[in-house]
């Protein structure tokens, strides 16, 4: 009973020996301080929540996923705005949005406002998001400013 007991202590020991030496280097890495966090870049903020830094896409309408924005290039992101060209991805809704058919137009994002997220104070991001089309567009208007959530 001795012997398997010690048995049983040996190898328990040299497990966390060995996950004590195999742990990654950013275990031990230890978290900027929150000045420095202050100064990373704005985010955007997606309707899953999480922040986004230069996203390709996102989803505008979080309800019902009706209008998003694909193949965004950011050509400038930082605290004082980003802006950005893509394809705004939009269900026309007709007769009804379930029946709808989803229409492409070229676009540019401008990004402004940056503030702290009520969620995370310590990080920035845009509340406020302009669609400008330079082309064929829906039925919109040729720019529209939206907030966005906090």
């Amino acid at each position: 009973m001795v012997i398997r007991t010690l048995t049983t202590a040996a190898a328990l020991c040299c497990a966390a020996s060995l996950a004590a030496a195999t742990a990654p280097a950013s275990a031990d890495t230890p978290t900027p301080p929150t000045s420095t966090r202050q100064a990373a870049d704005p985010v955007l903020v997606d309707c899953l929540w999480h922040p986004e830094v230069r996203p390709t896409a996102t989803i505008l309408a979080c309800g019902d996923g009706n209008s998003r924005l694909e193949s965004m290039h950011w050509t400038r992101w930082g605290p004082s705005g980003a802006r950005g060209e893509g394809v705004n991805v939009v269900n026309d809704c007709k007769p009804y949005c379930a029946a709808g058919t989803f229409h492409s137009y070229p676009v540019v994002v401008r990004l402004g406002n940056a503030q702290p997220w009520t969620k995370h104070p310590q990080v920035e991001h845009f509340t406020q998001l302009t669609l400008t089309y330079p082309g064929d567009r829906p039925e919109v208007g040729q720019s529209v400013m939206l907030p966005l959530w906090n």
